[in-house]
């Protein structure tokens, strides 16, 4: 019987044995004094060391030699998990690290707990590490993306953005170092834009080189458009020409093992190139190339914007250039063609027909020109603020009235609505103000059928005054709605409808209510036209 016994236990201790050595995990096990006496084989492999056999003599000088804890500090015996418990302390998911020479950084969630005997003495202590590298590193791919995030958020330009990036991107990977390329908008080269190193070394002709199109791994990824991942450089048969193989001889002596470069992109334009390095064979392309198209997307975005941004000023410029070209330029010249050409209609009482009907064509057309003229000048001076406003009491209410009332006279079949109170006041300038109402109501008429109902209406609404004008002509296509007081802008349907027009009305329209500290928006006025309405301050500009 107690021969059965004693083979039982030996049997059970074989395969209590084989179990713990097939597990995933790793478990490693000491005595009552600290000695390490058991190291499955996965906690063996993860140590360096070899699976099979008799543990070797120095094994807790190798494993501790290499365990640091989360925050990179060197871990010592008595703070490592397996000691901790083993002097009655219950450890429980603790991240330890394990940083070998020339390997990447492993991360184990490792939990230990004491084995005592029946009586309560400590027998030894156990610990279970789980290896949670790939999970740790999504986690903080998440924490990588808000990081980049709020690096560009709080940059106005990628020069800025570039080093917060990078440095999200590198601590996110373990990675000493990254850069970013771009492509030149003015040359198309592709030129650095900014890197990062964790060590701070000099760029020594590692940073900041200009790269050449499908030769190298960041020019090629410039030619393919694709991700490329070089695990080790040494080694790679992708890189054989002569400017290949030198970037290779500069990255080794840097330190640089693997490489991995990935597009940057807005839609389908290529705009650069990230390119991050590591001084260690890495084995997971897919997981990190993954983390980068990701940053390389929200570049990308940024990239795009701040150029659209960039190009929108320019445009800006260019407009008031060009206004300024027109008003001040061409003003003087017009006006004298303008005075000859009427002067010459007026008396072309000794002039044939034909010379007649140019002559007043001459001065129509001039007069238009001298129109748009005069009102580019005065948009330049509203939006300078050289030209002001001559603010006094208005009765706004009698402006409306009085605008109608010459609508009406003007000959045109009309039918037109008011609701106005008696009588509106407020300060500002009523010359102004008078320009705003009748180039409202002229557009409502332009684009309008032949006596269609246009509806006219004022009230106070505190401490606002409303002024609302609603015909059911053309209307405004809906995409187009934004841009309908930029300058020299007119809708799509008004152009295929052969109106004449500047563009200019609405422009000044907003230029002179926005001095008067109010507002002007356009909607629809279902089923047809357009409804404009402008709101001032009661108490004045």
């Amino acid at each position: 019987m107690v021969v059965l016994d004693e083979a039982s236990a030996l049997h059970n201790g074989a395969f209590l044995v084989a179990l713990l050595q097939s597990m995933d995990a790793g478990v490693v096990a000491c005595d009552s004094h600290g000695r390490v006496v058991f190291a499955n084989r996965s906690m063996r492999e993860a140590a360096g060391i070899e699976p099979d056999g008799p543990l070797p003599p120095d094994f807790q000088d190798i494993a501790y030699r290499h365990l640091t804890t989360p925050d990179m500090r060197p871990m010592t015996p008595a703070e490592s998990p397996l000691l901790r418990a083993l002097h009655g302390e219950h450890v429980v998911s603790e991240d330890v690290l394990l940083r070998r020479p020339g390997q990447r950084v492993r991360i184990f969630d490792t939990s230990a707990q004491c084995i005592r005997h029946p009586d309560g003495r400590p027998l030894g202590a156990v610990a279970v590490a789980h290896d949670v590298t790939a999970l740790r590193r999504v986690e903080r791919f998440r924490n990588c993306h808000l990081a980049v995030q709020h690096a560009l958020m709080k940059s106005s330009t990628i020069a800025q953005a570039t080093p917060g990036v990078l440095r999200a991107v590198t601590t996110t990977l373990g990675w000493p170092s990254a850069e970013l390329f771009l492509i030149d908008e003015a040359t198309g080269l592709l030129q650095s834009a900014g890197y990062w190193d964790s060590a701070g070394l000099d760029p020594d002709g590692f940073f900041g080189h200009t790269p050449v199109r499908g030769q190298g791994i960041t020019g090629r990824v410039w030619e393919s458009g694709r991700p490329l991942w070089i695990p080790d450089i040494r080694v790679s048969a992708d890189l054989r020409t002569a400017h290949e193989r030198e970037r290779v001889q500069i990255c080794l002596r840097r330190g640089v093992r693997t490489a991995l470069s990935v597009p940057v992109r807005d839609g389908h334009a290529l705009l650069g190139v990230l390119t991050c390095y590591a001084g260690t064979q890495e084995y997971e392309p897919d997981l990190l190339t993954v983390l980068l198209h990701g940053v390389a997307g929200q570049i990308g975005v940024f990239v795009a914007q701040r150029r659209a941004e960039e190009l929108s000023r320019q445009l800006a410029r260019a407009q008031g250039d060009f206004v300024d070209l027109v008003g001040h330029e061409l003003r003087t010249p017009l006006t004298s063609i303008t005075a000859n050409a009427t002067l010459l209609a007026e008396e072309a009482a000794g002039l044939d027909p034909d010379m007649r009907q140019m002559a007043q064509v001459i001065a129509r057309n001039a007069a238009v020109l001298q129109r748009i003229a005069d009102s580019l000048l005065d948009l330049a001076g509203l939006d300078s603020g050289h030209l002001g406003l001559d603010v006094r009491d208005v009765d706004l209410a009698a402006l409306v009235a009085d605008a109608v009332t010459c609508l009406r006279h003007s000959g045109d079949r009309l039918t037109l609505a008011t609701e106005l109170p008696s009588a509106l006041h407020l300060p500002g300038d009523e010359a102004r103000l008078r320009q705003v109402i009748d180039d409202l109501l002229s557009n409502a008429v332009r684009y309008s059928p032949p006596g269609a109902p246009i509806h006219i209406t004022l009230h106070a609404d505190d401490p606002m005054a409303e002024l609302c004008i609603a015909d059911s002509g053309i209307g405004t296509p809906a995409g187009e709605q934004a841009r309908v007081f930029d300058r020299f802008f007119r809708g799509s349907n008004v152009r295929h409808q052969g109106s004449s027009g500047s563009g200019l009305g609405l422009s000044l329209a907003r230029a002179i209510v926005l001095l008067h500290g109010g507002t002007i928006r356009l909607t629809d006025n279902r089923p047809t036209g357009t409804i404009v309405c402008v709101r001032l301050p009661l108490a004045g500009p």
